[in-house]
């Protein structure tokens, strides 16, 4: 079953995922979708000093939004700022110093944003692929603690401030490389069998794809929705990834194409008409499964990944930990 989801999946990736597949889709998108002024409006960015998170930054602060970069390299994080600042003329440009990866910092970043700030939409961008297995010093494994628990806390303690919003959204940027893996609630944080970095971020990147399903039938008021930008040029890919980097670099979208179908989600009028929750491809919902791929997970283990998600947040949740002692 492996060797036909990859085989299916490769296709379709050469297909669609490509340069040319975002150019072949793009004869098709609406032109004054992103025809939008955002002033006044609030949109928070993980990962946002480089690749698809900052060329997402760009084009919203572009059309006069108010942008909160979270990035864990400060350094890295002002260069971006004042690359967004000139390239947009907006000042509105904020920068967060965070790590993804610590489940503690989330939870009171979260609180101290929600005290000064209102929040319009929240984009979970930020992505770790580690290829050889690591425990971050909470004793969780890296690809797992920054892909899935990190996002999942960062939501869940932002829905509060999105639903005061007007209109709210959440877009989650997963991968297409999601596509050949299904749900393995046995094994969430990689402790058996050999591991592999690039399946691991895969099997993470599925577990997004669930939450923001689950997430659109618990919160009925804010938009979901989970995306894969296809196969962009970024420095993500290119340091995680060096072989397909190398073989596909020529055929590879540019960061702005990558990050197309995020801005739509977050600022375009038509995609809040669509039903919350879909995973989206070139402005698309598409399926989140390959043909005969087998990739469904009951309802049960969708279920489980959501309760465990939760048990493991709140030990690291400091007003839990406060209440308990």
């Amino acid at each position: 079953m492996t060797f036909y989801r990859n085989g299916v999946w490769l296709v379709k990736g050469l297909k669609e995922y490509t340069k040319a597949g975002y150019e072949a889709a793009a004869k098709h998108f609406v032109p004054g979708d992103l025809d939008v002024n955002l002033k006044g409006k609030s949109f928070m960015i993980t990962g946002a000093n480089s690749g698809i998170g900052k060329a997402a930054a760009i084009e919203i602060a572009k059309r006069d939004g108010t942008v909160h970069l979270v990035c864990r390299n400060k350094d890295r994080a002002e260069e971006a700022k004042r690359e967004i600042i000139a390239q947009s003329n907006n000042e509105n440009v904020h920068v967060h110093i965070l790590d993804m990866s610590s489940p503690r910092q989330i939870w009171e970043f979260a609180e101290n944003f929600k005290k000064g700030n209102n929040l319009n939409v929240l984009i979970n961008n930020a992505g770790c692929m580690v290829n050889q297995r690591e425990l971050t010093e909470d004793g969780l494994e890296k690809n797992f603690a920054t892909n899935t628990l990190g996002t999942y806390i960062l939501t869940t303690a932002l829905i509060p401030a999105l639903k005061s919003a007007h209109g709210p959204r959440v877009i989650t940027v997963s991968s297409g490389g999601m596509l050949v893996q299904k749900l393995n609630i046995a094994d969430l944080q990689f402790e058996k069998g050999q591991f592999d970095g690039t399946m691991a971020y895969a099997q993470n990147k599925r577990q997004q794809v669930i939450l923001t399903e689950q997430w659109s039938k618990q919160h009925t008021d804010i938009h979901f929705s989970s995306m894969h930008p296809g196969w962009a040029d970024t420095p993500a890919v290119r340091l995680s990834m060096p072989d397909f980097y190398e073989k596909m670099k020529n055929k590879l979208r540019s960061e702005a194409q990558g990050a197309d179908t995020v801005v739509w989600l977050a600022v375009s009028p038509s995609a809040a008409t669509q039903a919350s929750g879909q995973f989206y491809q070139d402005r698309k919902p598409v399926s989140a499964h390959l043909p005969l791929a087998s990739t469904r997970s009951s309802a049960g283990d969708e279920e489980k990944l959501l309760t465990v998600l939760e048990q493991l947040a709140e030990k690291f949740n400091p007003n839990t930990a406060q209440s308990s002692d």
